[in-house]
């Protein structure tokens, strides 16, 4: 769903009117003009396009099961993320944000997929799968680069 938040703002949802699980962008003032594609995939997942100066950006924007969650559920929302991941244009950048209920550790194993400055010391099984995805189309997990006071490294 597509609707304006104020006069300079909009905002792009998808999921539920119930407001249970959804994903959403709000794009602001100059930005609106950039948007050149729009896709709800569904309550987890929706994917942006944005015009850029030289190259445009696909944005795609999760919420993950969480660790109760079954495996089936798990395995069935990373298809559907490397689905819609590969739909994106070959030349755009591609950048995937949202809140992955995943727990990345320190292991030496995964470098160089995540950096030195996990909150965690051990990844637990939802940190594995987004490791794999992220490994698996060459991506880093930016969260784990950069060191932060403790109280800034857990949301």
């Amino acid at each position: 769903m597509e609707r304006p938040y104020r006069s300079d703002c909009m905002i792009y949802q998808s999921g539920g009117e119930k407001h249970e699980l959804g994903t959403a962008f709000l794009v602001i003032g100059e930005m609106r003009r950039r948007v050149i594609g729009w896709w709800p995939i569904n309550e987890r997942m929706c994917r942006l396009r944005i015009r850029g100066r030289f190259f445009n950006l696909s944005i795609i924007n999760v919420h993950s099961p969480h660790l109760g969650s079954t495996d089936d559920d798990k395995d069935n929302y990373y298809t559907q993320l490397e689905r819609e991941y590969d739909r994106c244009p070959q030349h755009d950048v591609e950048i995937v944000i949202g809140d992955f209920n995943a727990q990345v550790g320190r292991e030496e194993t995964f470098k160089p997929t995540i950096g030195s400055f996990s909150a965690h010391r051990l990844t637990n099984d939802n940190g594995l799968r987004l490791v794999n995805f992220a490994s698996s189309k060459h991506m880093n997990i930016r969260s784990t680069f950069f060191q932060h006071a403790p109280r800034f490294s857990y949301t």
